[in-house]
């Protein structure tokens, strides 16, 4: 394929804030400013813009952007993990947890939000800058395989609630319930933004209505908020564990927000979507899913909803949102493919992603959800404190044309983020601080003095003229 012209605009024009003038009206213009390869004619081509950034002319309103992103994180296995948390603590001390891991992941998400409608580009795009041209590969490896397996999660409730509920003692049954509701998330996937939007307004007042029940149930149950303050918890957890799987509730997904916020018009409404949907959003489900489990003492969600009475019901609620939440996570791995093989279509990636987590659905992953939040809460947000400390050292005023990021395998990524995951660790496991803020700061600041320290291929070129900036797509 040939290249564009790598000509950009500065940074410091004055037509670099104007959509009118920034040649970011038409999708073509835009690929021309960003530098990014042009397809031959005989490739499909992703209105989407999984590899080059979104032009002005695409931008979503705020309201879209918050919706989309509430939708996301109105989602039904984080009122499992809310059980699972809730369960092992009194109500109080629940909540100042609650509290702590709702700041940290919120806060953390909105920076990566904010990037990502300053430059137009997905996560694992903008990390060829952090990780290299060749290093980005491992960024989509692993946070497109998180997605598959939260994928498999949801396929695999679906399968064992409508199991529970209507009695089936066969494996083939959920199994064949688990293959058809696959195939409907993942063609809503392949729709794109539009239909994850349209499926968002219908899915998440469902499964709303469904939280506000069981938390109904549950204050009933023990008779208000004076009851709840009396319970002693059915399980144990400690408090790293429980504020680190509350993070990893969306730590993925939240890394992975700049795949929905580079079609914010501004950087301002990028970090109100994400203070909605991940402080709000997300918050209130871990809030529901522990109240009903401290009420009626059980932290395995399906057998509470199976114990609450609500089964059969709660499958009408559950697909909807499920459906809605899974097309998200197959729209972000299928991103997350396009740019580890510079393919200018997410499509194949989305069909292989969903295969793998039904598969993955039918092994019965979703059993093993609290360890699984845990590995996410450590590994994923130093990746995020990376990118992060990466662009204060360097973009704030814009980026250069991705495709002249120079460096195949740049170590000033991967050394912070391979020493911001050990500390997370091991903080998490001796119980010191919060693990997932411990991982993002080291992260953060190491690539920050490693950037500044080290300059890379790229930091030459445009130093020489040889690359020049791309003003900010969003301010």
């Amino acid at each position: 394929m040939a290249k564009m012209n790598a000509t950009t605009i500065s940074a410091a024009s004055p037509a670099a804030s104007s959509p009118s003038l920034s040649g970011l009206e038409e999708p073509k213009a835009q690929a021309i400013s960003a530098g990014a390869a042009q397809p031959a004619s005989t490739e499909p081509i992703d209105t989407d813009y999984p590899l080059t950034p979104v032009p002005f002319s695409a931008r979503k309103s705020g309201a879209s952007i918050a919706v989309v992103l509430l939708g996301f994180t109105i989602f039904a296995p984080t009122l499992m993990a809310g059980a699972s948390v809730g369960a092992a603590f009194r109500f109080s001390d629940f909540l100042l947890l609650l509290l702590i891991g709702s700041a940290v992941l919120g806060t953390y998400v909105a920076a990566i939000g904010f990037l990502g409608s300053r430059t137009g580009l997905t996560t694992v795009v903008m990390s060829r800058f952090s990780f290299g041209n060749k290093g980005s590969k491992f960024v989509s490896l692993l946070l497109g395989g998180t997605q598959v397996g939260w994928y498999g999660v949801a396929v695999g409730t679906v399968g064992e609630m409508t199991a529970l509920a209507l009695g089936w003692e066969s494996w083939w049954a959920p199994a064949a319930v688990m293959i058809v509701i696959s195939t409907l998330m993942a063609l809503t996937a392949l729709y794109g933004y539009e239909g994850m939007y349209w499926v968002s307004l219908i899915s998440t007042p469902l499964i709303l209505m469904l939280a506000v029940w069981i938390t109904w149930l549950g204050f009933n149950e023990v008779g208000g908020w004076s009851g709840m303050f009396t319970l002693q918890p059915a399980s144990s957890m400690t408090w790293s564990v429980a504020v680190t799987t509350i993070v990893g509730t969306f730590s993925s997904a939240g890394t992975q927000a700049a795949n929905w916020t580079r079609f914010a018009r501004s950087g301002k409404s990028a970090v109100t979507g994400c203070i909605i949907g991940f402080i709000l959003g997300n918050g209130a489900m871990v809030f529901f899913g522990a109240v009903a489990a401290l009420a009626f003492g059980e932290a395995d969600f399906v057998k509470l909803l199976v114990g609450m009475g609500l089964g059969a019901v709660a499958i009408f609620f559950l697909v909807g949102n499920f459906w809605k939440s899974n097309a998200d996570g197959a729209y972000a791995f299928g991103v997350a493919g396009a740019e580890m093989f510079d393919y200018p279509s997410k499509a194949p990636f989305i069909v292989g992603g969903a295969t793998l987590g039904t598969i993955l659905a039918l092994t019965g992953v979703q059993g093993h959800i609290v360890g699984y939040l845990a590995l996410l809460g450590i590994a994923i947000p130093p990746l995020g404190g990376v990118i992060i400390g990466d662009w204060i050292a360097r973009w704030r005023k814009g980026q250069p044309a991705v495709s002249h990021v120079g460096v195949g395998v740049r170590w000033q990524g991967f050394v912070p983020y391979i020493l911001g995951t050990l500390l997370a660790w091991y903080t998490n496991n001796a119980g010191i601080g919060i693990a997932p803020l411990n991982g993002i700061i080291a992260a953060m600041a190491l690539a920050w003095f490693a950037t500044k320290l080290f300059p890379d291929a790229t930091d030459r070129a445009v130093a020489s003229g040889e690359a020049q900036i791309v003003a900010p797509y969003a301010r």
